[in-house]
């Protein structure tokens, strides 16, 4: 990990450490066709447990409440948001720069499945190429003017996920866990990986917490309980979502139609939207 950013930046003090525009900074600059305010990163650790599903829900709800929104898949091997937001065109070209795609929201999406001739094609690139990858995805996107710049990280503490914390400006970062022991020991890897790295952590997500019984609302726990608070009060993190399993989500998903959900899942998200909104950090 490279802890100058945190020592030898002379605007560590002054708010302005974390832009990528400080003296000091060791993060790549926005380009000319870029103004991003701030930077979040969503990451698990591990796979499979809804982080991309968090990402667009909380990119969703961010446009909903009228900020520009714009989502970086940095998942490159495993790029879902496209296919949840139902997008199928290719980026075109800005002067030197690329475009995003626009969902029906407006969320501006970058993602290397937007590249591919088929959306099940797969990418098999060693760490220092999907690395680079990322990079472009910031330096040479004309993001243009974002509010918010979500980062669908890649699970893991390898190469992409480092590449992102050194080089990317990030404000911010969300932890999302299932509720299985297994699921949270390799979370808790991200989360030490995070405060090595001096990135703020903004808090925890469980997702896929329950199932809510369609006929009485009892709450069905398939995966255990407790695991994901436990963590939160041994590592002094917030709790900021707790998320269910909803049958109506996944399909809307699949379809590619995530901006038309309704439900619980969108509802239990808005503590993440204010802190993220109100850059809550904890100390």
């Amino acid at each position: 990990m490279d802890e100058t950013k945190c020592t030898s930046c002379k605007d560590k003090d002054t708010g302005r450490c974390n832009t990528g525009q400080c003296t000091g900074s060791p993060f790549l600059p926005q380009n000319e066709a870029s103004d991003i305010r701030k930077v979040i990163a969503v990451m698990s650790g591990k796979g499979g447990v809804g982080k991309s599903s968090v990402s667009a829900l909380l990119a969703v709800a961010m446009a909903r409440r009228g900020y520009k929104v714009g989502i970086l898949d940095a998942d490159i091997t495993g790029p879902s948001i496209p296919k949840i937001f139902g997008l199928v065109d290719r980026p075109e070209q800005f002067k030197n720069y690329i475009l995003p795609v626009k969902t029906s929201l407006g969320i501006q999406v970058m993602s290397l499945n937007l590249f591919l001739p088929q959306e099940d094609d797969p990418v098999i690139w060693r760490g220092p190429i999907l690395a680079s990858a990322v990079k472009q995805f910031w330096s040479d996107v004309a993001w243009g003017e974002l509010d918010y710049l979500i980062v669908d990280m890649p699970p893991g503490t390898g190469d992409v996920p480092l590449t992102v914390m050194q080089s990317l400006p990030l404000n911010g970062l969300v932890a999302v866990s299932s509720p299985q022991d297994l699921a949270m020991m390799v979370v808790s890897k991200t989360i030490k990986m995070a405060r090595q790295a001096c990135i703020p952590i903004l808090g925890l997500v469980e997702n896929m917490s329950y199932i809510a019984c369609p006929h009485c609302g009892e709450k069905i726990q398939p995966f255990g309980n407790g695991s994901v608070k436990e963590a939160a009060s041994k590592t002094g993190l917030p709790l900021l979502a707790v998320l269910p399993v909803d049958p109506e989500l996944a399909k809307l998903a699949d379809a590619g139609r995530i901006e038309d959900y309704e439900g619980t899942s969108l509802k239990n998200i808005e503590p993440l939207v204010e802190v993220v909104e109100n850059q809550k950090t904890p100390a």
